[in-house]
């Protein structure tokens, strides 16, 4: 029997509050009132996050707008929009036996462990009859096991922000596809200075504190596949040379470059990506698109100098462009829906036209056109201080070729196995082991977690 699949917390963020977008005509192939049932039914949409995080009401008037047979009884389980206390209160609800035809996931691990526990009915159906790929319909694939249980909302790919005064001062371009090479070359370059006032050339954030381990696989996460520390079968991925070259990477940048931000620093001072940038202590830095609604600045951190977005690096030059880590949202049909085909129309309502009307987030969805786009990014900027200093052409270019790799699944032992690379990966920064000891004992403990899970 296969170990129900813990749910494993991720570093994204919740986009701040932004103004509406307006709306726009409804896609007639992404809800058929062909498909409504004649008879009027009501169908239960659990969610979380406020009437101003998420404008419910706008997706849903436009929903039952275009399919009057079809009623949406919104049940939000945190108008605060902690995904945590959603998640508990979903469970309970499903275990009561409450009526419930959708559902909303915040990350991939609450995603898996709901699809492990049978709560998640597949749409492979649903999708096969309308006639599109999934994987070419969304930029973000939410295929697990071989089978799509969910349908992407918002999409939040990963990329580089730069501060471009620096950048002129150093006689540098902003990038409009490189490699972690010429990054390595652009810290370089950008570094200035030294001592306590010294400008880092870029700033990576954790894994100090056993969190943020994106972190150290930089160069695993621009691949379609097996971006991860395992692999979508639950096996190690620690053997690939991509892992060792994320971890070399780092390494050379702060202790034979000096270009990074030091690891004692972030500890000892206990520093974060945001005033890092902000204040202009690091010239770049790789975060995720959730950055788009600060980049022009808030009220903690105005932007004072112009800034610009490079898309994530690449390995090699011949590599596909646009691969890197995603955030999203899943929605899936409930397995005991009452009303599953009109719960799908909802789903692919709210991940296409829905999104757009929503006004909030840059969608998933592919067929989203450039100006569109433009209309989308350019509401997010307006929520900041100083969107004008912001190179709003190349968030645009970013964000339309970005790309997210294929899903792998959580394990049971996720957690065991971050913690594990944490406690290595210090011992390696703080001098404690070499490189090739630290590869290889993470290759063993990490072994040791899987093994230990199957018996």
């Amino acid at each position: 029997m296969k170990k129900t699949i813990t749910s494993i917390i991720c570093g994204a963020v919740t986009i701040s509050m932004l103004a509406g977008c307006g709306t726009d005509k409804p896609n007639t192939t992404a809800t058929s009132t062909a498909a409504a049932s004649a008879k009027p039914v009501t169908i239960k949409f659990h969610a979380y996050g406020s009437e101003a995080q998420q404008n419910w009401s706008k997706i849903i008037d436009g929903f039952q707008t275009k399919n009057p047979n079809i009623k949406v009884d919104l049940i939000n389980l945190s108008e605060k929009g902690d995904t945590q206390e959603y998640a508990k209160k979903l469970d309970l609800s499903a275990a009561s036996g409450e009526d419930m035809d959708v559902m909303m996931f915040s990350e991939a691990g609450m995603y898996a462990q709901r699809v492990a526990l049978g709560m998640v009915a597949p749409l492979d159906d649903y999708i096969s009859k309308e006639g599109y790929k999934e994987s070419e319909e969304y930029k973000v694939d939410t295929q697990l096991n071989g089978k799509y249980y969910a349908l992407p909302g918002k999409f939040n790919p990963w990329y580089v922000m730069l501060n471009t005064d620096h950048l002129k001062e150093a006689g540098l371009e902003v990038p409009k596809d490189w490699t972690w090479t010429e990054f390595q070359d652009y810290a370089k370059k950008l570094t200035k200075g030294d001592g306590p006032t010294k400008r880092y050339g870029t700033y990576f954030h954790g894994p100090q504190g056993g969190g943020w381990l994106e972190f150290m696989r930089l160069a695993l996460a621009n691949q379609p596949d097996n971006s991860d520390y395992l692999k979508a079968d639950g096996t190690s991925n620690l053997d690939s040379p991509l892992f060792r070259k994320s971890v070399e990477m780092r390494y050379q940048m702060e202790k034979v470059d000096k270009s990074s931000t030091p690891y004692t620093d972030m500890i000892s001072q206990k520093l974060n990506y945001r005033p890092q940038f902000f204040n202009q202590s690091a010239s770049m830095i790789v975060i995720g698109s959730w950055m788009n609604s600060e980049i022009g600045g808030t009220d903690q951190f105005p932007l004072n100098f112009k800034a610009a977005v490079a898309p994530f690096p690449k390995n090699n030059a011949s590599d596909p462009s646009g691969y890197s880590m995603v955030t999203t949202d899943f929605y899936a049909v409930s397995a005991k829906a009452k009303h599953p085909q009109e719960a799908y129309q909802f789903i692919r309502y709210l991940t296409t036209d829905g999104i757009l009307v929503q006004g909030k987030y840059v969608p998933s969805w592919s067929k989203v056109k450039n100006d569109q786009l433009g209309q989308i990014v350019d509401t997010i900027l307006k929520g900041t201080k100083n969107p004008e200093k912001v190179d709003r052409d190349s968030l645009i270019t970013v964000l339309t070729n970005a790309r997210a790799s294929k899903l792998v699944p959580p394990a049971t032992y996720q957690a065991d196995v971050y913690k594990a690379l944490n406690e290595e990966y210090e011992k390696l920064i703080l001098d404690k082991q070499n490189l090739d000891a630290m590869i290889k004992n993470s290759q063993d403990r990490t072994q040791k977690i899987i093994d230990a899970a199957k018996k």
